[in-house]
């Protein structure tokens, strides 16, 4: 299967690298085809603004940002780093969203990657969302670390908690825009664990890569 992996840390050798990295080791053994877009090695631009948006608009005195979208994607105007990374979602069976969760969510760079890639027009549309979204057919996995020292995502933390936090990217972006949403890999507190912890996190996850079947 075709796997790509949006990579969402500034650090290569913080502990979603090492996750990201066994990642890519793993499934490329299994014979798949990994593609990593890293977004700070990018130097993604995360805000959507006009510049998305060449030609002449649909309002030209008001940027729709929805209308906009569509409107790019329909004459072939989508900017080429959105266009880029859109076509490596089009490819890909197996989605991964590999990011630390800072205050219950995903990076900011990541949420743009989010908001200007998964565009209107291409990823959905009017009545397309859901059960007849244009990714359809795909899965997607979020794998997290968490770093909060006490609280709800200790290791003694409730899945409860951590599912909540995972809501809406799981329902409001991922399954909405068609996708089968995996149940997440999340790796507690990696940075106040043990040595010998993190190498277990790592060979689970290796193991739930290896589980998945497309």
């Amino acid at each position: 299967m075709n796997v790509l992996i949006v990579f969402a840390h500034p650090e290569l050798c913080s502990f979603n690298g090492a996750l990201k990295v066994r990642a890519v080791d793993v499934l490329r053994r299994a014979g798949h085809e990994v593609v990593v877009s890293d977004l700070y090695r990018l130097g993604w631009k995360a805000a959507v603004d006009a510049d998305d948006f060449p030609g002449v608009w649909t309002d030209p005195d008001y940027l729709d940002v929805p209308a906009e979208q569509e409107r790019v994607h329909a004459a072939h105007e989508t900017p080429p780093d959105v266009l880029a990374e859109q076509e490596k979602v089009a490819r890909c069976d197996l989605l991964i969203l590999q990011f630390p969760l800072w205050w219950s969510g995903m990076p900011a760079i990541l949420k743009g990657w989010i908001d200007r890639t998964m565009a209107r027009g291409f990823a959905y549309g009017e009545g397309r969302t859901y059960d007849t979204g244009p990714l359809k057919g795909r899965q997607a996995l979020i794998c997290t670390t968490t770093g909060t020292p006490s609280g709800l995502y200790t290791p003694h933390g409730t899945e409860e908690d951590l599912n909540r936090a995972l809501w809406p990217i799981h329902h409001g972006i991922l399954s909405c825009l068609g996708f089968d949403v995996l149940p997440p890999f999340v790796a507690r507190t990696p940075g106040e664990v043990s040595p010998k912890q993190r190498e277990e996190y790592l060979a689970d996850y290796a193991e739930r890569l290896l589980a998945v079947s497309y």
